[in-house]
């Protein structure tokens, strides 16, 4: 009696459903980056997607801002709503198809994805003054959208996410450099602050490009699904896996911020970060990795933190400081991209050489009110090398914005180099105590960043 009775019941309710095809719809769906908590990147238009039925009718609406569109024969939308401005208030976003969607919280100001390997995946947890900035870390208008790690064969829609204010719960395993990049914007500018981690440890460049059907596992998996929420721009600190590529690593550089600004479909700020000084590494491999950085200053838009000075265990390819690295990047995004005036954001970067007699005189970018000593010691790590390429130290000193070299064991020197090793810790810094790039003088590829 009791099996009848059930049989009877489903299919009752089948007929029920068949009579009512909205109760087996496939429900208007957003991707995990449009949720409750969120940042909407303040003056550029804002690209909403999402799935739906096909041919559904789909309203997105912003305030007094909306966008209608019809879903495609696949079930995807998308519309693009008018840029609005920060104005500290949180704001509802409603996505309206057969069913509605209402994002609570949602606030305006600058978006930043940061991305990389270890070093920038590296927690606040595990940082030089941990306790104190995980304490202090009560910021409602920071939010925090940390994209697990997953790697796919084909660019995935989505990811397993969520938007969270800022606090000392959520902030400890946030990755330390973006927390304090969006830390001192949201201090200098006065906006809400929503930071995009996308970082994972150990990985290749390679895994990151965005080049057709050649894209990489993490781009697939990570990235893929994130764009085209609207962005200010990206930080990336990365190139320890790729030490073995030396100069060629420049390439690759190009290709990812060219490839992640066609799929954005703009030319965002791509701000990224030397690596560090490593006795880990094989005998001179890091310092042409280190001219293929310097020589990515030459694609518009760039900038990079210099953080030779930064490395406190020459044995740990993980530098604790971090704040500094975060602080560093954020000078470069507050004097390029937000146009702060009279900003020293880098240190000084070398630009040209003169040979004079038997001295070489040196001149760079970036000196700020003037060069200087970070320990008060000679200038160190300065070397002079004449025709046949052998390479002796040199005696540095500081000249107005110039810095003259020379040996006494070169008469008729030809080249120079500076920090030209693997654990180089040199002294020279600009009035602002930013330290000078490495660099070598001979057929030199960096460019400046100017």
């Amino acid at each position: 009696m009791m099996k009848r009775l059930v049989q009877i019941l489903v299919i009752g309710v089948i007929g029920w459903a068949g009579s009512d095809a909205s109760l087996v719809r496939a429900d208007v769906k957003l991707p995990a980056v449009f949720n409750h908590h969120m940042v909407l990147q303040q003056g550029q238009p804002l690209v909403v997607w999402g799935w739906a039925d096909p041919g559904e009718a789909v309203s997105v609406a912003l305030d007094s801002h909306s966008a209608q569109v019809t879903a495609d024969a696949s079930g995807d939308w998308r519309v693009t709503l008018p840029a609005v401005q920060a104005d500290g208030k949180p704001h509802r976003l409603i996505v309206s198809g057969k069913n509605k969607i209402e994002l609570d919280d949602v606030l305006i100001g600058e978006v930043w994805l940061g991305s990389g390997q270890s070093n920038m995946e590296w927690p606040l947890a595990a940082t030089h003054g941990a306790q104190e900035a995980i304490a202090a870390a009560q910021h409602p208008q920071i939010r925090l959208f940390h994209v697990p790690k997953v790697q796919t064969e084909e660019p995935a829609k989505d990811v397993k996410a969520e938007w969270k204010a800022c606090t000392p719960q959520t902030i400890p395993h946030f990755s330390a450099v973006l927390y304090y990049f969006g830390l001192r914007l949201h201090k200098e500018l006065n906006v809400p602050v929503g930071l995009i981690n996308d970082s994972w440890g150990g990985s290749p460049i390679e895994a990151w490009l965005a080049s057709g059907g050649q894209s990489g596992k993490m781009y697939n998996g990570m990235i893929a699904p994130v764009k085209p929420f609207a962005l200010r721009g990206v930080i990336w600190y990365q190139g320890e896996s790729n030490v073995s590529n030396g100069l060629a690593y420049f390439n690759k550089m190009q290709a990812l911020i060219e490839g992640w600004r066609k799929a954005w479909g703009y030319d965002f700020p791509f701000y990224f970060v030397q690596i560090a000084p490593w006795s880990g590494y094989a005998p001179g491999a890091l310092p042409p990795l280190w001219e293929a950085q310097v020589a990515s200053l030459k694609i518009p838009g760039t900038g990079m933190a210099v953080v030779t000075d930064l490395v406190d265990d020459i044995k740990d390819i993980h530098p604790r400081n971090k704040l500094d690295v975060g602080n560093r990047l954020a000078l470069w995004a507050l004097a390029k991209t937000y146009g702060k005036k009279d900003l020293v954001f880098s240190g000084p970067l070398y630009r040209s050489m003169t040979i004079e007699g038997n001295k070489i005189r040196l001149s760079f970018a970036h000196v700020g009110k003037g060069l200087k000593s970070r320990d008060g010691k000679p200038l160190s790590e300065f070397e002079i090398a004449g025709a046949d390429g052998k390479f002796v130290p040199a005696e540095a000193v500081i000249d107005g914005p110039t810095v003259v070299v020379q040996s006494k064991d070169v008469a008729e020197p030809k080249h120079v180099r500076f920090g030209w090793h693997n654990t180089a810790n040199p002294n020279l810094v600009n009035s602002e105590g930013l330290p000078a790039s490495p660099f070598q003088s001979n057929n030199w590829q960096g460019g400046t960043g100017e």
